[in-house]
């Protein structure tokens, strides 16, 4: 109940933000609440395969790349509007998801990982080859169409408020459609996997094909992420497709909770935040950010999330 409650008391303050925000008198902060909220997608997309289906991705860095361009390339070459050019950006990344997908979800444990790692590594340099369309690390500017414009009504992503709010509704969607997924016949089937994967394929479970399919739901949700992280910051660039991205998203996912719904929101909100407090004084404010990973890897494995779960199974009993 209490937990509930929690949850409740987050969403509240989510909605009131912009207000809030603008009251304490710094506008600043709610282009950072608006940046958290993009990167809880993508630490979701990890947890969802590392924490549901027991696959430690150190790729998914790939899937936002391609959810970047898909948003900026169709809007600079193919001139596509707002909702067109937004929904290419998921689409290529759950195309390029299945297609590398085929292929990974074939292994397991490290060997997993390793393949992830190196298919970000291959469409990395690609991306770095292509220049003359990508950008390379220095990437390529857009210039963001109107979200809606029609008799006399414009509605732009330029207002920070109403960017807030769209970025807000879509992520939360996406986090609706994880627990949907896990709440459903397929998402037990893919915890029996996670738990033993040979006694799941003994009872008739479809290991390969649900692990795949489980793979390309997480590309979907990296490439939610990449679209509108290109849509915040109207630039998309290939240094995001760097295998770091991937590895600053599992810590996020690991710290805040694995298994857990928003431990990938509460770690992601945490360690921004610790960026943008500490960067502004130190120019070294890495150094806090891993060693309170650590410290919260060996005192409270299951995460913030877990800890605070413990605490209030504990105050009840």
């Amino acid at each position: 109940m209490r937990i509930g409650l929690g949850y409740a008391g987050l969403f509240v303050v989510l909605v009131l933000a912009p207000w809030l925000i603008t009251w304490l008198g710094d506008p600043f902060w709610l282009s950072v609440l608006t940046e958290i909220v993009i990167w809880s997608c993508f630490a979701a997309s990890i947890n969802f395969l590392f924490g549901y289906v027991g696959l430690l991705s150190f790729g998914q860095a790939l899937y936002f790349g391609f959810g970047m361009y898909g948003v900026a390339l169709g809007i600079t070459e193919l001139q596509l509007s707002f909702w067109p050019a937004f929904f290419l950006g998921p689409l290529s990344a759950t195309v390029i998801a299945f297609l590398t997908g085929i292929l990974a979800v074939r292994l397991t444990w490290h060997y997993f990982a390793i393949i992830t790692v190196v298919f970000s590594l291959i469409m990395y340099f690609l991306a770095l080859t292509f220049k003359s369309l990508t950008g390379g690390d220095d990437g390529i500017n857009f210039v963001l169409p109107d979200m809606f414009n029609a008799a006399g009504y414009k509605l732009t992503l330029t207002d920070a408020t109403t960017q807030y709010f769209f970025m807000l509704i879509v992520v939360v969607l996406c986090f609706w459609l994880i627990r949907i997924v896990m709440a459903s016949a397929f998402g037990r089937s893919l915890i029996a996997i996670r738990d033993n994967d040979v006694r799941a394929s003994l009872i008739g479970i479809h290991v390969y094909r649900l692990r795949l399919a489980a793979f390309v739901i997480a590309g979907f949700l990296a490439g939610v992420s990449g679209a509108l992280f290109a849509l915040f910051g109207r630039y998309a660039s290939a240094s995001y497709m760097f295998y770091h991205v991937s590895g600053e998203g599992v810590v996020w996912a690991i710290v805040g909770g694995i298994s857990t719904l928003l431990g990938p929101a509460i770690g992601t909100g945490i360690f921004i935040l610790i960026r943008e407090v500490v960067s502004s004084h130190w120019q070294h404010y890495a150094l806090i950010v891993g060693g309170f990973a650590i410290c919260i890897v060996i005192f409270a494995p299951e995460g913030i999330v877990g800890l605070w779960k413990k605490y209030v199974q504990k105050r009840g009993a």
